[in-house]
């Protein structure tokens, strides 16, 4: 199964909320496409009522009620404009049902789109330049769906695209991967994804289990490091982070690996005790080799919404961040806060994940990930 198809099947949520709501936006307003603008539909049926007091029409006043004068011709007549009147009236009906109904571009409408990328965490100053970019060129028009859904990936993808970049990989040996993010954003299991596929890219990669409050943190990296053949250096619990990295740097650096990547800890909810932390480490690992870290990743969790919002600012402070990774895209109907992150801060988006399988994170790909979102077809 391509990334793609696995994006598009597992961002359902995502796709459901803004695909549906698309449907519903354009329904509220829709005409029929096979009736022109402003015409009234076939009054064949209603006929018999109007038709009596309109006499300027008199093929038209041969219907058998309205005609009492006149009762000899009435049999005749009635049969012979009820065929005709039910013609038009199917072939307009199976004319509406091949076109898509359509909505005119205005400015409740817009207001109505902006509520609906909102809804689904983009923010509020990307959701109205969203809105407004859509709006330019076909204010006034009528749009369908699918016209709405399509125009909306491509300002998606336009938005992404300049950040679309994967990991750089630099010729020293290793280069220093510092991984951060809160506890829970899938940064541990990020880091056994990324060591597993470099590994498998033919990289020699050592990891080193920075985050030494947290047992599981550790256990897990140690199974990913089993399933990948990569080596986990550990200490014990509650030992300093930026002992061990050097450590790590040290043993990495004899060994002439490629990468070394480092997990850290991602206590938020005290904030001066992480950034004292991280700066240690980069610190500590500078006497290694003053140009470290080389990478520093974010990773963030999608489901947290407009949280990942505030993550990015603090981690930004904290910690020199020069890339993003998003996970757990398949759990949630908030993937439009990506969009938001790539619109206000810029930074690099070098994968995303959509499961718990090593397959599951890949590069991103903007016009994908923007189709995927939409629910339209790659």
């Amino acid at each position: 199964m391509s990334f793609f198809k696995k994006l598009k099947d597992r961002l359902f949520r995502s796709s459901d909320k803004i695909g549906e709501g698309l449907e519903a936006l354009v329904a509220e307003g829709a005409e029929e496409t096979g009736a022109p603008v402003g015409a009234e539909p076939p009054v064949n049926e209603s006929a018999p009522e109007p038709v009596a007091a309109v006499e300027p029409e008199p093929e038209a006043v041969a219907n058998p009620e309205p005609v009492a004068e006149k009762p000899a011709p009435a049999p005749k007549p009635a049969r012979e404009p009820e065929p005709a009147a039910e013609k038009p009236g199917l072939f307009g009906r199976l004319l509406g049902r091949s076109e898509e109904p359509r909505r005119v571009l205005d400015d409740a409408m817009l207001e109505s789109l902006e509520e609906l990328l909102i809804q689904a965490d983009m923010g509020v100053d990307t959701a109205v330049r969203v809105t407004a970019n859509i709006a330019e060129g076909r204010f006034g028009r009528r749009v369908s769906t699918s016209e709405l859904r399509g125009a909306l990936a491509a300002e998606v993808a336009r938005i992404m695209e300049p950040v679309a970049r994967p990991m750089p990989l630099y010729p020293q040996k290793p280069q220093v991967v510092l991984v951060v993010g809160v506890n829970g954003s899938g940064k541990t299991t990020t880091i056994g994804k990324l060591a597993s596929q470099f590994k498998a890219a033919g990289k020699s990669v050592v990891i080193a289990a920075g985050d030494t409050f947290r047992a599981a943190a550790v256990e897990q990296l140690q199974i990913w490091g089993k399933r990948a053949g990569v080596p986990v250096l550990t200490a014990p619990e509650g030992s300093d982070p930026a002992s061990l990295a050097f450590d790590a740097l040290t043993k990495a650096r004899a060994e002439g690996a490629d990468l070394l990547m480092i997990d850290t800890a991602g206590r938020l909810q005290n904030r001066q005790d992480l950034m004292e932390e991280l700066a240690k480490i980069v610190r500590v690992i500078r006497k290694v080799d003053a140009t470290a870290p080389h990478n520093t990743l974010l990773v963030l969790d999608a489901t947290t919404g407009q949280n990942a919002v505030t993550q990015v600012d603090i981690f930004r402070k904290i910690a020199d961040v020069s890339g993003l990774v998003m996970t757990k895209l398949d759990g949630t109907a908030k993937g439009g806060v990506l969009v938001a992150l790539a619109d206000k801060f810029g930074l690099p988006i070098h994968a995303i994940g959509v499961g718990e399988q090593i397959d599951d994170l890949a590069p991103f790909d903007p016009e994908e990930f923007a189709n995927a979102l939409v629910g339209a077809d790659g």
